[in-house]
C-alpha cells in the first residue's frame, strides 16, 4: 500500500489533494511536468475532474489507487491532474477538444492524450473502467494501446494536431461583433425549446436531465417582454411554471435541507446525481424568487426561501464568500447522506405524521435507490388532505413538523465532503441569487448574505485572499444588482 505522498500534497485544491496519496507519479500542470514530458519524449495523460464528482471518485478508486494501474501510468506517460474549477480555461479547451475527437458530449472525469512538444490532445474519452465492460476498453489495455499508436504513427498525429489546432483557433478565434440582436434569434431560440421541452415531466430534452437556468430564464424573459405588449406568452411561462413545478417536487430538490442537485439521471426528476453545486444553485434561487413573485406561487417561494437558508447554513464561509460544491458521495456511498428507510422514518414520527409523510413522498411504494428511499414528493397537499380527512392547513403543518424532525436526525450523519474554494464567478451568480431573494421576499437575511460576501471579494484587491486559485473574473453587474 502507498505510504508516501506525490507532488500533489502540496496544491490548495481539495480535489487535487484527494489524488495525493495515490501511488500514481501526478503533476499538478505547469512547466514543470511540460518541460518532463518533452524531455522524457512522453505522451501526457491528463485528468480532469473535481472535488463532488461521482465519477471522477470511482475511477480513482478504481484505477488511480490501483499499484499495476498506476505502474503503467508512471512508465508510459507523464501524469497531470487538474482541477476544472481552478483551472475552467484549460477545461473548456480539452472538453471542446473532445467533443470533436470523439463527436461525443464530454464530461468528467475527463481523460485526455497529449503530445509533449504542444499538449495537443489526440485521443480522449472521459470514464474509462479498470475492466473492459458496457462496450468501454480497460483502462490499462487503452493506455498501452494508445502508447503504442503515439510510438508507431507520429507523423498521422501531426497532422490530426494540425487540424485540432486550426478548428479550435476557428472556435475561439471568432469575437462578438456590436449592435442590436436581431429578435427573430430569440424567437428561433424558444422555437428550439418547445421541440425539446418534456410536456410530461418538464425540462429539455431527456435523461440525464440537468436544470438549465438559463433556457428557463431565457423563456422568463420572453413571456415578460410578450406581456408588456399585451400579448403575453402563455406557452413560454408554462414552460418555466411546469418546469419549475416538477423540479421543486422532484428528487432533484432537497426535500429535508433546501437546495438542489446537479441532475436528475432520470426523466422525472426522481433520482439525482446528488452533489450539489453553487453554481446551479445561485441561478436557481434568482428563478424561483422572481417567477414566486410574478406567479404569486407558494411552492415558488418555499424552494427559493428554503435554498436561500441552506446556502447561508452550509456553504457560507464566517468571511462572506461562498463555498463551491458538496459531494455526492458520504461514507464512499453516492447518495448516503440523504436517502432514507421506512423503519428509520417511522422510528422518528408518530403515527399521524409519518401516514402522512410516507404518502407524500413515496415511502409506501417501492423503493427508488438501490433498495433505499429518496424523497420526491408524489402526491398534493389536498390529496393528502381528503384522503386523511384533515384541513390542508393541519397538513401542511404536520408535514413541516416532520421535515424539521427528519432534517434535525440527518445532521446527525456523517456528511458529504465540500469543496471550500471560493470561487470568483460562482460566488457572483450566488450574490444575485441572494440578492434576488431578499428583494423579492424582503428578508434582511438574504439582502446581508449578498453584501457580506460582496465585501468579502473587495478585501483583496489582488483576488488571492478569498479565491483560492480561480482564473475566472468578478461578476461585477451581479455586485451592481445587489448593490441597488
Amino acid at each position: 500500500m502507498n505510504t508516501t505522498k506525490n507532488r500533489l500534497a502540496n496544491e490548495t485544491s481539495p480535489y487535487l489533494q484527494q489524488h495525493a496519496d495515490n501511488p500514481v507519479d501526478w503533476y499538478p500542470w505547469g512547466e514543470r511536468a511540460l518541460q518532463t514530458a518533452r524531455k522524457q519524449d512522453k505522451p501526457i495523460l491528463l485528468s480532469i475532474g473535481y472535488s463532488a464528482c461521482h465519477w471522477c471518485h470511482v475511477m480513482a478508486h478504481e484505477s488511480f489507487e490501483d499499484e499495476n494501474t498506476a505502474e503503467m501510468m508512471n512508465r508510459l506517460f507523464v501524469n497531470i491532474k487538474i482541477d476544472r474549477e481552478e483551472r475552467p480555461d484549460l477545461d473548456k479547451i480539452y472538453q471542446t477538444a473532445q467533443a470533436l475527437l470523439t463527436q461525443r458530449t464530454g464530461g468528467w472525469p475527463l481523460t485526455m492524450f497529449l503530445t509533449p512538444e504542444d499538449q495537443v490532445p489526440f485521443f480522449g474519452g472521459t470514464y474509462f473502467p479498470k475492466e473492459a465492460r458496457h462496450g468501454l476498453p480497460s483502462f490499462t489495455d487503452l493506455m498501452q494501446r494508445v502508447e503504442q499508436f503515439f510510438r508507431s504513427h507520429r507523423d498521422e498525429i501531426q497532422q490530426q494536431n494540425a487540424s485540432m489546432k486550426a478548428a479550435l483557433a476557428k472556435i475561439y478565434g471568432t469575437r462578438a461583433t456590436s449592435g442590436t440582436i436581431d429578435p427573430t434569434a430569440i424567437e428561433h431560440a424558444q422555437r428550439q425549446l418547445e421541440r425539446s421541452f418534456d410536456a410530461r415531466y418538464g425540462g429539455f430534452g431527456a435523461a440525464p436531465k440537468f436544470p438549465h437556468p438559463t433556457n428557463i430564464e431565457l423563456l422568463l424573459r420572453r413571456w415578460a417582454d410578450t406581456r408588456q405588449e399585451n400579448n403575453s406568452d402563455q406557452r413560454a411561462l408554462h414552460m418555466v411554471k411546469f418546469t419549475l413545478t416538477q423540479m421543486a417536487q422532484g428528487g432533484i430538490y432537497d426535500h429535508l435541507g433546501g437546495g438542489f442537485c446537479r441532475y436528475s439521471v432520470d426523466d422525472q426528476w426522481m433520482i439525482p446525481h446528488f452533489e450539489k453545486m453553487l453554481y446551479d444553485n445561485g441561478p436557481l434561487l434568482s428563478l424561483y424568487s422572481e417567477v414566486a413573485v410574478a406567479s404569486g406561487n407558494a411552492l415558488f417561494a418555499q424552494t427559493a426561501m428554503e435554498t436561500a437558508e441552506w446556502v447561508m447554513r452550509e456553504m457560507q464561509s464566517s468571511e462572506g464568500g461562498f463555498y463551491s460544491t458538496l459531494d455526492a458521495d458520504s461514507e464512499g456511498e453516492e447518495g448516503k447522506y440523504y436517502v432514507w428507510s421506512p423503519k428509520q422514518v417511522e422510528d422518528l414520527l408518530d403515527e399521524k405524521k409519518y401516514a402522512l409523510f410516507a404518502h407524500r413522498f413515496g415511502l409506501d411504494g417501492a423503493a427508488n435507490f438501490e433498495g433505499k428511499w429518496h424523497l420526491h414528493a408524489v402526491t398534493d397537499a389536498q390529496h393528502l388532505a381528503k384522503k386523511f380527512t384533515v384541513s390542508e392547513d393541519e397538513v401542511g403543518a404536520q408535514l413541516k413538523q416532520a421535515r424539521q424532525i427528519l432534517f434535525s436526525a440527518r445532521e446527525q450523519r456523517i456528511r458529504p465532503g465540500r469543496d471550500e474554494k471560493i470561487l470568483t464567478s460562482w460566488n457572483g451568480l450566488m450574490i444575485k441569487g441572494m440578492a434576488s431573494a431578499g428583494r423579492h421576499f424582503v428578508s434582511t437575511r438574504g439582502t446581508e448574505s449578498a453584501v457580506s460576501c460582496s465585501e468579502c471579494h473587495s478585501l483583496d484587491d489582488t483576488g488571492t485572499k478569498m479565491l483560492a486559485g480561480s482564473y475566472e473574473q468578478t461578476c461585477a453587474s451581479c455586485h451592481d444588482q445587489q448593490i441597488k
